[in-house]
């Protein structure tokens, strides 16, 4: 199959301030919307895509409009953030007062949506995807971090519990593909490319060469 590029949405009030997004219907900052501007030039360097789907929250679609897909664009329900239950809104720090060691990808939320739910949801698109009568191109999928790092996870046959060890900025964005075209070989090409990645070390995106046939990502930083 073509290769699947997950575009996390830009900077919300609550993405600054690092608390838990997930039902909550929040519009982008003024800097999330000059993140997608800066993201809509790396997307068109890609080419174009067959699909393009998005997840029904206005952060989402909003990055999605602003970054030039909103009229060949579908909204796809599966692809909505982790509902973060009882734990909506909270930072980190305010949760584990309440619950020292909580993890989300291993605990879930009380009120909200558990791993196990994640995980079927996440297979469930997989399998949507796969279902596809050869695209002709890269398929474009504008989601949210925590179910996109889930996501990837399920991709290539981890756990959800392990998408809590990948890093996904605002206005990033990764690719999924496969190794030597067949689906029982699931490859992550390249993850969280963005222009504003302010992490150490700062190394060039690892793109995996042998499927650079499939689609050509620039050089950029990356975790």
């Amino acid at each position: 199959m073509s290769a699947i590029v997950l575009i996390r949405h830009g900077e919300t009030e609550w993405s600054r301030t690092h608390r838990h997004t997930g039902r909550t219907d929040l519009p982008l900052t003024p800097q999330g919307e000059a993140q997608v501007r800066q993201l809509r030039r790396r997307l068109q360097s890609l080419g174009g895509f067959a699909h393009v789907w998005t997840s029904p929250l206005r952060r989402a679609s909003d990055t999605c409009a602003l970054a030039g897909f909103v009229t060949v664009s579908r909204t796809e329900p599966k692809l909505r953030e982790w509902d973060c239950g009882e734990y909506e809104g909270l930072t980190l720090e305010e949760i584990r007062a309440r619950r020292p060691g909580w993890n989300l990808f291993r605990d879930g939320c009380p009120g909200g949506e558990s791993p196990r739910q994640i995980g079927e949801r996440a297979d469930a698109l997989i399998a949507e995807l796969r279902r596809l009568d050869d695209p002709g191109g890269a398929v474009a999928l504008f989601s949210h971090g925590h179910f996109l790092c889930a996501l990837a996870a399920r991709w290539i046959g981890l756990d959800v519990r392990e998408g809590a060890r990948f890093r996904l900025d605002t206005a990033s964005f990764s690719v999924l593909d496969v190794e030597h075209n067949t689906d029982a070989e699931p490859s992550i090409a390249a993850w969280n490319v963005s222009e504003s990645y302010s992490g150490a070390p700062r190394n060039p995106a690892v793109i995996g060469r042998r499927r650079s046939d499939r689609i050509s990502v620039p050089s950029s930083q990356c975790a």
